[in-house]
């Protein structure tokens, strides 16, 4: 019996933090639109993409994501007025932290996604999950 999986059959876990006010809206919006895409990504809606604290990152990998994406308001659009700045400079950093551990940086995705554009948000999550399932599985610690 060959227990080997095929490169094919590989399905991506991807963790996703929406913005409650923009990425998650555009999530229910595509919902409305009726346009379907991967189901690969589970969302967790945070208040502002400012609020996700990269050890949430991590733990996401640490738990068995092989990727994670960040989804906020477009800059001068937070509800917060910089939490979406910040959220930007811990991806710029997260990802330099990513690269010691081995982890391509392709695996964690930042993106700009309003509540008007459900189609955007489909094309964000299906480039993403595409995107992960060319790397392939994630494995830490020789796993």
């Amino acid at each position: 019996m060959n227990t080997k999986r095929n490169e094919n059959e590989f399905e991506p876990k991807i963790l996703g933090f929406l913005c409650n006010w923009c990425s998650y809206a555009a999530a229910d919006k595509a919902g409305t639109m009726q346009k379907p895409y991967p189901a690969n990504v589970h969302f967790i809606r945070v208040m502002c993409s400012g609020r996700v604290d990269p050890q949430f990152v991590l733990k996401a990998y640490e738990e068995g994501a092989d990727g994670v994406i960040i989804l906020a308001c477009h800059p001068g659009d937070c509800h917060y007025k910089e939490g979406n700045l910040k959220a930007v400079g811990r991806h710029n950093m997260l990802l330099r932290l990513l690269k010691q551990f081995g982890i391509e940086e392709e695996r964690c995705r930042f993106d700009y996604v309003s509540a008007s554009e459900g189609g955007k948000f489909v094309s964000v999550i299906t480039d993403m999950v595409g995107t992960v399932k060319e790397l392939g599985p994630l494995c830490l610690n020789g796993k």
